[in-house]
């Protein structure tokens, strides 16, 4: 039995708005998405999805994650409320299953932007060190390292990977963040989570048999596609925003300096303004209408 995902609406301006639909990255959830949906939404509804054991939503019955699964709920989510031709936005991991879905359920999508998508791009000693953590109970020692740590210690070391500069982090934002890692740290399913995402991650990395690669389903997408990449990104390596943009058939760039790993936080009025433009130019539909014919269901 699938568990209903946990979300939150906002409706924008005008009631015949198209739909935005916000996946959040690993350990994330959909406060994440706070400053961007504040100037999305004149434009688009926004409906950030907590991802399964994630959030607010729960874990899944047996506990695993991978990037194919978290883009079903996301599907079964959007079949069960009936949205169709939604403007699908996904971060780091929450970009892998975002692409997934834009791959192979075309229907459900008009439009992909991805920030910064984490896509496999790894120099072979890096892959290396990345297939260990692949090893049993890797992730999960990995996940328990940093459930040890207090809230505010966690917060500190997250900021510090994912912002270029971690001072632009406010005082509320701040707050906000450490109540929902206290709430979380009494889960007894948070750090198995935690694991699982890193998990996934690494699954999205290894050239693994029957598994197709993110940069084969990119070229499956017929959704014009929105890329979003920080130069300071310290998780995704900048120079894969290039091959990116060839990988995609109906691709834009944007790329930030002094941003990290999360644009839609560091600079969310340029990932609106890059958002409100792709959504503006003319032909939009069209191009997005006629699925790849080795696309299938998810």
């Amino acid at each position: 039995m699938h568990q209903p995902l946990a979300a939150d609406y906002a409706p924008g301006t005008r009631p015949d708005a198209d739909t935005a639909v916000l996946l959040h990255g690993l350990g994330g959830w959909t406060h994440n998405w706070a400053a961007l949906v504040d100037r999305l939404r004149p434009s688009v509804h926004c409906l950030a999805l907590d991802l399964p054991g994630f959030g607010r939503s729960a874990p899944p019955p047996d506990g695993l994650v991978t990037v194919r699964r978290q883009a079903s709920a996301v599907a079964r989510h959007l079949d069960r409320t009936g949205h169709r031709r939604v403007h699908l936005v996904g971060n780091s991991l929450g970009a892998l299953a975002a692409l997934h879905l834009a791959a192979h359920r075309p229907e459900l999508v008009a439009t992909l932007t991805l920030i910064s998508p984490a896509l496999p791009a790894l120099p072979p000693l890096r892959a290396l060190r990345v297939a260990l953590l692949a090893l049993p109970g890797a992730p999960r020692l990995y996940a328990r390292q940093q459930s040890a740590r207090s809230p505010a210690r966690q917060l500190d070391d997250l900021y510090g990977l994912i912002y270029a500069d971690p001072s632009r982090v406010g005082a509320a934002q701040r707050a906000t963040e450490q109540r929902e890692r206290l709430r979380r740290a009494e889960l007894p399913y948070a750090s198995g989570m935690l694991a699982e995402g890193v998990r996934a991650l690494v699954r999205a990395h290894l050239p693994l048999p029957a598994q197709a690669s993110a940069w084969q389903q990119a070229r499956l997408v017929t959704a014009p596609t929105l890329l979003v990449y920080g130069r300071d990104d310290r998780l995704v390596a900048f120079r894969t925003a290039a091959r990116a943009y060839a990988a995609f058939r109906d691709a834009r760039l944007l790329t930030l300096p002094d941003v990290g790993h999360v644009a839609m936080q560091e600079r969310p009025d340029a990932v609106a303004t890059a958002f409100r433009a792709m959504l503006a130019e003319p032909g939009r539909s069209a191009r997005s209408s006629t699925p790849h014919p080795a696309a299938r269901s998810v």
